[in-house]
């Protein structure tokens, strides 16, 4: 994809949110557009923005997370320094794999801005009882733990369903026993990691992994890492809060105590 293409691709996709949101501006509310030349300004670094961030997934996080599949998959890797390479390659054979995938899934979370944007926002509204880094590491533990357990699926080749069905039934109890305040927020947490940073990355480590793991199809098991993105914050952000409830109970008990 070339910037001229990409270009015109952002275009098509950024001009109808403009034209919506200047029309029930106008039309709608029928009030002036306040600071106008910042608004447009503004649209005009997303416009800019896009075009990079998707010229930079054509050259660059594509093709990093598909090499990066390949080289931890090939043989010669994983069986360095042994004389003769099995016929069969078992999944323990695939740590690195593992290790790879819940680094990656840390890291990008961590970086997401949409996350950080989200944890910030929290932390105002609950006056600091949420913090932002306390959200953003449960968070990245959360899509850590989630992506290599999809690797995990990956090179197993075990349905993907079995796996979402059982981490919601898991979201369900947790959801009767979190701290209440914090159930809302943990379910946008899982919404705000499949975002600009994690999404390619992922992807494109899915896609690269099926293509090289013998007996895998890239339509059948190189789609779904995102979906354990998703769901397995959830599960770590409400358990982060109930660790916190039990912690300060623990506290409290002990003040009690020593009165």
């Amino acid at each position: 994809m070339t910037l001229g293409s990409g270009l015109l691709s952002t275009l098509k996709d950024v001009v109808p949110i403009a034209l919506i949101i200047f029309g029930f501006q106008l039309l709608v509310i029928r009030k002036a557009i306040p600071n106008l030349k910042k608004v447009l300004i503004g649209f005009l670094y997303v416009l800019i923005g896009l075009v990079l961030f998707l010229q930079g997934l054509e050259q660059a996080l594509f093709p990093l997370g598909k090499l990066m599949a390949t080289q931890l998959t090939d043989p010669d890797f994983i069986y360095a320094g042994m004389a003769t390479i099995p016929d069969v390659i078992h999944w323990q054979d695939y740590m690195w794999v593992y290790i790879f995938a819940a680094a990656i899934g840390f890291s990008t979370t961590i970086a997401e801005p949409s996350l950080l944007a989200v944890a910030i926002k929290a932390e105002d509204v609950s006056g600091g009882a949420v913090s932002v880094w306390g959200l953003r590491i449960a968070v990245a533990i959360g899509v850590s733990v989630g992506i290599s357990l999809g690797t995990f699926r990956i090179i197993t080749g075990t349905p993907l369903h079995y796996y979402i069905m059982t981490g919601y039934v898991i979201v369900i109890f947790q959801t009767f026993y979190a701290p209440k305040s914090i159930i809302a927020l943990a379910y946008d947490s899982g919404g705000v990691t499949t975002s600009t940073v994690t999404v390619p990355l992922v992807a494109a480590l899915g896609l690269g992994l099926a293509s090289t793991v013998p007996g895998r199809s890239p339509l059948l098991d190189g789609f779904g890492l995102i979906a354990f993105a998703s769901l397995f914050p959830i599960m770590s952000v409400m358990a982060y809060a109930q660790l916190s409830e039990w912690r300060a109970g623990l506290q409290k008990e002990k003040d009690n105590k020593e009165q």
